[in-house]
């Protein structure tokens, strides 16, 4: 059971760490045993409250009431609770002064009786079936000696307005929520700066990954170049080849023309000896 006390606190809290001064777990538990956790549970990092509302958790009964000597509002409405209002007493909750009881099941002044050991300024019993008896509210502002209002209006029947107490407690709420929206802010802030360390790690493999891609098309280039050059020369052989070539058959047919004006010449030579011979 405690531990379905301790997952409330905890999702009320948010992750806060520092001791609370309000705690709202209105809802947040169904006791089946009518009771709250061990007062153990609140004495330790709660026992700075000062305000507690534990509002429709079908609570019956307030035995080992823990004690929260900076307590100055309880909320109990919407529970179930019939009488031992002396555990209040009991718990020495000396700075108490607003206690909220509606809608309950205290149905007699004497029930109320034990609570006139505390100094409360604000009692709320509205939906009791205590309500319902004569003379009911000079009844319970008779019991009470420091009491200023009785279900959130005076002896006289005028209407509370908001004390000072109650601006306190709306300050106490908004600075929670500011320090919350703070601790977002400042969450917010290191994922952000988580995401740009990331991003600048990333554009730096990205720069690598560039220099070694150009790296790369500059050896690629060189080699181009190197079969470039290797093809012209080779090409450049071809062509003295195929030069020397052409020079080699044009000398060949100097040479057989030669040759055969040789023979021609001799043959000449030979018909003039003939006919010289054949002259008488």
């Amino acid at each position: 059971m405690t531990e379905a006390w301790e997952r409330a606190v905890a999702a009320a809290l948010k992750g806060r760490s520092e001791p609370p001064r309000a705690l709202t777990l209105d809802c947040a538990v169904k006791c089946p045993s009518g009771r709250l956790p061990p007062p153990s549970f609140f004495e330790g990092r709660l026992a700075a409250l000062e305000h507690l509302s534990v509002a429709n958790v079908r609570l019956s009964s307030l035995e080992g009431f823990p004690c929260l000597p900076a307590l100055r509002r309880l909320v109990l409405s919407d529970n179930r609770i019939v009488g031992g209002l002396h555990a209040l007493v009991d718990a020495r909750l000396d700075a108490l002064r607003d206690l909220d009881l509606s809608n309950n099941r205290i149905a007699s002044v004497e029930d109320l009786a034990p609570l006139a050991k505390l100094r409360l300024e604000s009692l709320d019993l509205y939906e009791c079936p205590v309500t319902k008896i004569e003379g009911y509210r000079s009844k319970v502002f008779g019991l009470f000696g420091s009491l200023k209002y009785l279900d959130k209006a005076d002896a006289n029947g005028n209407e509370r307005t908001e004390t000072d107490d109650e601006e306190e407690e709306d300050e106490e709420e908004e600075e929670g929520a500011d320090e919350e929206d703070e601790d977002d802010e400042i969450v917010d802030e290191e994922e952000e700066e988580e995401e740009e360390e990331e991003g600048d790690d990333g554009d730096e493999e990205g720069e690598e990954s560039d220099e070694d891609e150009e790296d790369e098309g500059d050896e690629q280039n060189g080699i181009e170049d190197e079969g470039n050059n290797g093809t012209a020369n080779a090409e450049h052989k071809n062509k003295n080849a195929n030069g020397g070539s052409k020079n080699g058959p044009g000398g060949e047919h100097d040479q057989v023309k030669h040759q055969n004006n040789g023979v021609l010449q001799h043959k000449s030579s030979r018909k003039r000896e003939r006919e010289r011979e054949d002259d008488p």
